[in-house]
């Protein structure tokens, strides 16, 4: 691995930077420790001269929201050719918009919770409270609201009176045009990543998370002992393998390459409601996909200096 230059792209201009940056550090540090020729970019108006004058080997996509994980940055490798760590371009677009993504599973038999996804120019010519009456009608209370695309759980709201639903229904615009209401579904909160570092793809261990407040909010992502990690999950044998399976299902289903993230609900009946898909999972101190690389027995700079090979070897 010596001979191989690798470019670690992170940071950006999403609200995700300053976790985009600390995950390419961690992976940047990690795959220093193993010899790797490592570049850490900024994905800003230098990177594009930078690639087409350095033209690393291999590029490691660190980044987080907006570019990072909508295809535009693999559209602009691909355009290049230049082999990347992830998913292709158009299957990050698929995977970037939570409404989509949520049909996709339904109709591969996957569960996930109800969901209602309206713009803000809805409630602003049909009326708001009309709205927000009809959505509580559908999905319930409580409810979880959330903005159509982005992650790290930002403009994430968990509404149990009605009365609270118009300001939490701001907050939620604040990151996206797009607001999706989910119903919210009771259980044990569990991760399980993906990684294709051999012939076939592998799910690792599930992360349960467990938080005190009962939200894994933005502050408990990133705080450490914010939140407790328990790898493998507290579940029974059977439910974990039904969660791997989820996840492989739900990978292979949206076209996703060398690593993914699903988050997930178990409820107290052990079914498996899918919440959403990560195709670049963090990498920071308190992330999931390296907690369970570790539960797994294997640690980040083996993982990811496999899948660079992968896509070193990778038809250009």
């Amino acid at each position: 691995m010596s001979d191989r230059t690798v470019a670690v792209l992170a940071g950006g201009l999403s609200h995700e930077r300053e976790v985009s940056l600390r995950s390419g550090r961690r992976l940047a540090g990690a795959l220093r420790a193993n010899g790797v020729d490592v570049r850490e970019w900024d994905v800003d108006g230098a990177l594009l001269g930078r690639l087409n004058d350095e033209r690393p080997d291999v590029v490691a996509v660190a980044l987080h929201g907006g570019e990072g994980e909508n295809g535009a940055v693999q559209q602009i490798l691909e355009l290049l050719h230049i082999p990347f760590v992830g998913t292709p371009s158009g299957a990050c677009r698929r995977a970037w918009d939570k409404p989509s993504v949520k049909a996709e599973l339904v109709r591969a038999g996957l569960t996930t919770p109800d969901w209602v996804a309206l713009p803000h120019s809805t409630f602003r010519e049909l009326g708001a409270q009309g709205v927000l009456s009809a959505i509580v009608e559908r999905l319930g209370l409580p409810l979880v609201l959330k903005p159509d695309q982005g992650g790290s759980a930002l403009g994430v709201q968990v509404v149990s009176d009605a009365a609270e639903l118009p300001a939490a229904m701001v907050s939620s615009f604040a990151y996206a045009d797009t607001v999706l209401a989910e119903q919210f579904v009771s259980g044990t909160e569990v991760a399980v990543s993906v990684v294709h570092d051999g012939d076939e793809p592998r799910a690792l261990p599930a992360v349960e998370v467990e938080v005190p407040s009962g939200f894994y909010d933005y502050t408990c992502r990133y705080t450490p002992g914010a939140a407790s990690f328990h790898c493998p999950a507290r579940l029974p044998d059977d439910v974990l393998a039904t969660l791997a399976e989820t996840a492989l299902a739900a990978h292979r289903l949206l076209g996703m390459r060398d690593l993914s993230r699903t988050d997930a609900i178990v409820d107290d009946e052990g079914r498996v409601h899918v919440l959403e898909m990560n195709v670049s999972p963090g990498l920071t101190d308190t992330s999931l996909l390296p907690t369970a690389v570790t539960a797994a027995g294997s640690d980040l700079a083996t993982v990811y200096q496999a899948l660079v090979e992968r896509a070193a070897s990778r038809p250009g």
